[in-house]
């Protein structure tokens, strides 16, 4: 058996790029499959937090004709900051890391988006913002997670043509869209169940920002209440590496994500364009409507909705999308 070399979407600016990926150590186990019987479903999942991470791990970038050498954290994560030395153009760009093992060369490949200036940059949650998740409800969220494989799970509705007219927004070139980066509570052991699962809805292209991976059964059962400083960081992160683009923000009112967005707002003051938050209940939760009309009062675009036909009037109303 050879050790699995696993590659994420990366992405670019003027000066640099960011890749990044994991490395495990050789195992019999699949990553997620999809399954219709809903106990094969379950071990599928289960199973994504059982592989063993290899630290320390060589691993080689062939960037412009050269080849970076770097080796991976204790959790089996690396990433690539590597200077832009020259024009690599724009819109995704593949990219190649590979490591050795046996003397034989084991290579993954992916892709990295580098966004043109004037754009604007779409940052959304997954969790109860496109996924229906039940996040207020734990043991819900759990079976749904385990005995619900990735094509029967839900997503909004109306939440595709929305994303999908941000993606185009200020676009003349139908080919051309704007960067896309689902920033995320869940694990990095989530990945392939999140592409496919936007895949199938045909959503947006997009960077995937997650939190850090997990590598035992109970971590996976024990989830440790961390809060929610990473997704503040990463995007945080986002607006810090792209100055140059407005954002539009989207999230749900579940847990953090208005507050989140509130402190962004006032950190990069010209920056963000527009605030959407999905009400998760009925009612609008009272501390959420004082902190969104804050973020009005920064001159920022707020939308407080149930449905997603309300956000997109919305962005039309407000000249976000045609």
């Amino acid at each position: 058996m050879k050790p699995i070399l696993k590659l994420y979407r990366g992405y670019a600016n003027e000066q640099e790029l960011i890749v990044m990926g994991h490395v495990f150590k050789p195992t019999k186990k699949n990553d997620y499959t999809f399954q219709k019987k809903k106990l094969k479903n379950a071990s599928s999942i289960i199973s994504l937090y059982q592989f063993k991470t290899q630290s320390n791990a060589d691993v080689y970038l062939e960037y412009n004709d050269t080849i970076i050498h770097t080796k991976t954290l204790k959790d089996g994560y690396f990433k690539f900051c590597v200077p832009l030395k020259h024009d690599v153009g724009f819109g995704w760009i593949d990219y190649e890391v590979s490591l050795f093992h046996a003397n034989k060369k084991i290579i993954a490949k992916e892709s990295y988006i580098r966004p043109q200036k004037g754009d604007i940059g779409i940052i959304s949650d997954i969790d109860d913002t496109l996924l229906v998740s039940y996040t207020l409800n734990p043991l819900k969220k759990l079976y749904y997670l385990l005995f619900r494989n990735v094509n029967t799970r839900k997503i909004f509705e109306d939440v595709v043509p929305h994303y999908q007219a941000l993606s185009r927004s200020g676009r003349a070139n139908s080919e051309e869209l704007n960067a896309f980066f689902y920033v995320s509570s869940s694990e990095w052991n989530l990945y392939n169940f999140i592409v496919k699962f936007n895949e199938i809805h045909m959503l947006p292209k997009a960077v995937l920002l997650l939190k850090d991976i997990k590598s035992s059964l109970t971590d996976f059962l024990w989830e440790k209440r961390e809060g929610h400083n990473h997704k503040f960081d990463k995007i945080k992160h986002i607006l810090e590496f792209y100055p140059h683009l407005k954002y539009v923000l989207i999230g749900d009112d579940s847990q953090d994500d208005p507050y989140l967005y509130e402190a962004i707002c006032k950190i990069f003051p010209v920056s963000v364009e527009a605030v959407y938050i999905r009400k998760t209940r009925k009612q609008e939760k009272e501390k959420v409507s004082l902190t969104l009309k804050n973020i009005e009062s920064l001159d920022v675009a707020v939308c407080y909705f149930s449905h997603s036909s309300q956000a997109i009037a919305h962005s039309k109303e407000i000249g976000l999308i045609e």
